[in-house]
């Protein structure tokens, strides 16, 4: 049931997003993907001012707070992982959203004591977390940006005081939600006097979204995480239409957003950084690598049978240990060099039979310095939302970033013209199963695992190769990892990566993307054992890619992106 659920919630299918546009002819000095071109067109505008992939990213991810609201925005929060070729260095910046004090254990369960329905939880205040994106990109700018914080923002700003014509991906997310017009801030903004939606092309305008950028251009940071805007962001949670909840000043104002190492590891002659915890996807996405890596490539090419059975074997070894073992880790410890360690990796991959499904798979042991806790697996489910964009500038400085407000248009609520995160649904509804607790419950301060996999890949030689993320919940590591296979065993460039038919087995029924060539593959994938369903799988893949004499780049054709670059 809730596999259906999700998979009705699986919002955009690909007939309703513009052409995607990969790169037309190698850029040599710099390149933006990302999943909406007026974000793509900011990001490039910085470039050839001479700013960092960081200044890019920023600009963008400004840009989509107004054009692609219903995926992410300075509301929510975000992963960017980022490659120093100066240094020779990955590093990777958190800004995942925090609870506030207020959070509580049981605070997603009913008078019952049972897990509430996902989607009545999503609504309203009790679903917002402090948001991360602000406090993450201006640390970020800090260590790695070159031009000046407030240049940043003018793209944006002159977007939301003038209006733009509405998305494809914009308009196609209205019409499928009808039900969210219920919600005050969402009529007000999105519907017209007669009771309909904007659609595609009809001019938006944001000027109270303009006056909030122009103060955190002016004023840094702390004019978002304090003052005028954080009150906003007070009312609105607590005063909320729907589930109310106690957020203070004191939560905002004590957020922070923490610099991480990456996790890393290797696939064949390949180095692959990613985004450690509290996000799964790193680990996730090394250890499908990792797990695959003992079969030949030649049974790992795209659409191929052999490929879609090992892919989905390892996914499901991989989930099993996601639900037990990933969580915050400045609350939890968790097992990271144990759950991504060679051999490690090869015991898991002896469990895949090459020609049989293997079921259901359990959790494994993975080695550890600490004392492993028993926590029960979470069966929460966790909804497709997000977007994602890639960057490399003219010094080689590289940034994949994955942002989201997790469901569509967040808790949809908004506050100074910005759409509130629902990232507390992203925590288990049970801090308790079975008798063990649960290591991604809720708590005050605590940030809830999430499914963002931006990853940069090095050649043999380590120099820069690809980076890539998607949005897409926790099919994100699916698709991510999907997209490396085909691109390091398959050798598909990055625009075919990105348009690539999906498969993902979240350690439940094997999953087949809807109205693809995969579906051909469903009798003999039940022959071998697999409960086979269909789905519309909402990625949004943005690749770019180093080849001899330059870049390429790929943008999901799922979605409204751009690749630009010179």
């Amino acid at each position: 049931m809730i596999l259906r659920r999700l998979v009705t919630c699986l919002v955009l299918l690909a007939a309703a997003a513009a052409p995607a546009a990969g790169a037309e002819k190698p850029a040599t000095r710099h390149m933006i993907s990302a999943a909406n071109p007026y974000a793509s067109k900011a990001g490039l505008e910085m470039l050839r001012a001479g700013g960092s992939a960081v200044d890019a990213a920023i600009a963008a991810q400004l840009v989509l707070t107004l054009v692609e609201p219903e995926s992410s925005g300075i509301g929510g929060g975000a992963f960017l992982l980022l490659y120093d070729p100066a240094k020779k260095k990955v590093t990777s910046f958190d800004g995942r959203e925090t609870a506030p004090a207020s959070a509580k254990p049981d605070m997603f369960l009913d008078a019952q004591g049972k897990p509430r329905a996902h989607f009545d939880a999503i609504p309203g205040g009790l679903s917002v977390g402090v948001p991360g994106d602000v406090a993450m990109l201006e640390l970020a700018h800090k260590k790695y940006g070159r031009l000046p914080w407030a240049r940043l923002f003018q793209p944006a700003i002159r977007l939301a005081q003038n209006g733009f014509p509405v998305g494809r991906k914009l308009a196609a997310t209205l019409r499928a939600f009808p039900q969210m017009a219920q919600m005050p801030d969402i009529k007000r903004y999105f519907y017209k006097k007669d009771g309909t939606p904007i659609g595609e092309g009809e001019i938006l305008k944001n000027p109270e979204l303009a006056a909030t950028l122009r103060l955190i251009a002016k004023k840094g940071a702390k004019a978002f995480y304090s003052g005028a805007i954080a009150q906003a962001i007070i009312n609105k949670v607590n005063h909320a239409p729907v589930n109310p909840a106690v957020m203070t000043l004191a939560d905002i104002a004590k957020y922070r957003a923490v610099e991480r190492a990456p996790v890393c590891g290797t696939y064949r002659v390949y180095r692959l950084c990613s985004m450690g915890p509290p996000s799964s996807g790193g680990v996730a996405v090394l250890q499908i690598l990792g797990m695959l890596e003992r079969f030949p490539q030649d049974q790992l090419q795209p659409n191929t049978l052999s490929e879609v059975h090992l892919f989905a074997e390892a996914s499901r070894l991989a989930f099993a240990d996601r639900a037990k073992y990933l969580a915050d880790p400045d609350v939890v410890n968790v097992p990271v060099d144990g759950l991504i360690s060679r051999d490690y990796l090869a015991e898991r991959s002896k469990l895949i039979d090459p020609a049989k499904d293997m079921g259901v798979a359990a959790a494994g042991t993975p080695p550890t310095k600490h004392v492993l806790l028993d926590f029960a697996p979470q069966r929460t489910p966790q909804l497709p939302g997000t977007s994602h964009l890639s960057v490399v500038d003219d010094r080689g400085e590289v940034v994949s970033m994955t942002t989201t407000v997790e469901f569509v248009f967040g808790s949809e609520m908004m506050a100074k013209g910005f759409f509130l995160n629902n990232q507390l649904t992203d925590f288990s509804f049970e801090s308790v199963r079975d008798g063990q607790p649960v290591a991604n419950a809720p708590a005050p301060g605590k940030r809830p695992l999430s499914a963002m996999s931006p990853t940069i890949v090095f050649d043999a030689d380590g120099k820069f190769k690809i980076a890539a993320g998607s949005p897409g919940g926790p099919m994100i590591i699916e698709y991510v990892a999907n997209a490396l296979v085909a691109m390091l065993d398959g050798n598909l460039d990055s625009q075919a990566a990105s348009a690539l038919p999906h498969v993902a087995n979240p350690n439940g029924p094997t999953i087949l993307e809807k109205g693809t060539l995969l579906e051909a593959l469903t009798p003999q994938l039940t022959a071998m054992g697999h409960k086979v369903v269909t789905a519309d799988l909402e990625s949004g893949l943005h690749i770019i890619e180093r080849i001899k004499g330059g870049y390429i780049g790929g943008a999901d054709p799922r979605r409204d992106g751009v690749v630009l670059g010179d």
